[in-house]
């Protein structure tokens, strides 16, 4: 495979009746999906939250989201793996998988294919509220925002 000179025009003609340009980021690039298209956003902000804490935890890789987030908040997480796993070596504690349970989902749709939710995790000492903005990209759900509070 050849490097794409950096001069090289990033578009394409379309011969036919009707000959336009087409930019090729744009035609390979995600597909944004309306919520019509899309499973129920509940049982993934779910799902997502449970595995979040446990990432945090240490007790879960943060290799098995990547499918699930974008490029960014795959980045900010695993800044915080790595504050949370100093953190742990500092106090001489071993990853351990939190006992916690999954609480309430509030969750609101700001424009299609768009949703916005927070998701309450309680545990013994204390509960957390996880914020996640669910984006349907591609025919799915992924995360583009994820804050543990």
């Amino acid at each position: 495979m050849t490097a794409r000179q950096t001069g090289a025009p990033r578009s394409a003609a379309i011969h036919g009746t009707s000959a336009r340009r087409l930019d090729l980021d744009d035609y390979f690039a995600r597909q944004r999906a309306g919520r019509a298209e899309l499973p129920d956003p509940e049982p993934v902000l779910r799902n997502l939250t449970h595995c979040v804490i446990e990432v945090l935890a240490g007790a879960r890789d943060l290799e098995q989201l990547a499918r699930w987030v974008t490029d960014d908040v795959y980045r900010n997480l695993s800044k915080r793996v790595v504050l949370a796993a100093r953190a742990r070596r500092v106090k001489d504690l071993v990853p351990q998988r939190p006992a916690f349970t999954v609480g309430r989902v509030h969750l609101s749709e700001p424009a299609d294919g768009i949703v916005e939710a927070v998701v309450m995790v309680h545990q013994r000492a204390r509960s957390r509220a996880v914020a996640i903005r669910l984006e349907g990209l591609d025919q799915r759900w992924r995360a583009s925002v994820i804050s543990v509070l």
